[in-house]
């Protein structure tokens, strides 16, 4: 694919709640870098506090890069992945 790449992050899921959290975790990945995604494909699930929340694919194309590993710490609004969109 030779697709412009796109950023996946957290701030569009990041739950209205938990607005005063600065930091979550990645609990797991449901694919692996190089796999075909679909728009609104689940990415991965991500723990902010005692909530989890899906992070879906915003465009369809090739998952590039998984940024932040599993259990990997990250703040709201960073890069958790990148897709290659069709």
């Amino acid at each position: 694919m030779s697709g412009a790449l796109v950023e996946v992050d957290s701030a569009a899921v990041w739950p209205d709640d938990a607005e005063d959290v600065e930091e979550a975790v990645v609990a797991n990945w449901f694919l692996p870098e190089g796999a075909a995604v679909e728009s609104g494909d689940t990415l991965c699930e991500i723990q902010i506090e005692k909530v989890s929340v899906d992070v879906p694919a915003p465009a369809a194309g090739e998952l590039v890069e998984r940024v932040v590993p599993e259990n990997g710490e990250f703040r709201r609004g960073d890069v958790l992945a990148r897709i290659r969109a069709e």
